[in-house]
């Protein structure tokens, strides 16, 4: 699986992006994605994830009721909608994917493929 993220930007505090994750192969519906972000001098962190089917997430308390996630599998696509963005939401962004079922793994080391990252800054 060959993972496409796109979308990120420069925006202002209390602004939205749409952040979109698009994948190859014809197997999509048989992965968990995930989005994860990296911060300037920090480690890599969960963002959001969601089951293959769609209907199991898990968001980080840090985007709770601002962030949300869909997929449209028959476009090989997954999305991450980002509402009410802070200054400390600043990081590359990161789309992931691993073959599984049911509920999705929030754990980095669970996911096998990974997009190449997008740049999300947000000024106060």
């Amino acid at each position: 699986v060959q993972l496409q993220a796109s979308g990120g930007g420069e925006v202002q505090a209390g602004d939205s992006l749409r952040l979109s994750c698009a994948a190859s192969g014809q197997t999509f519906s048989s992965y968990a994605m995930g989005w994860f972000r990296q911060a300037p001098g920090k480690e890599r962190e969960v963002v959001v994830v969601t089951s293959s089917s769609g209907d199991y997430t898990r968001f980080a308390d840090s985007v709770k009721g601002r962030f949300t996630i869909s997929r449209i599998n028959a476009k090989n696509t997954v999305y991450l909608q980002m509402n009410s963005l802070k200054p400390e939401d600043t990081a590359v962004y990161f789309c992931a994917a691993t073959k599984t079922f049911g509920q999705p793994p929030a754990r980095e080391s669970e996911y096998d493929y990974w997009g190449q990252g997008t740049q999300v800054t947000v000024s106060s």
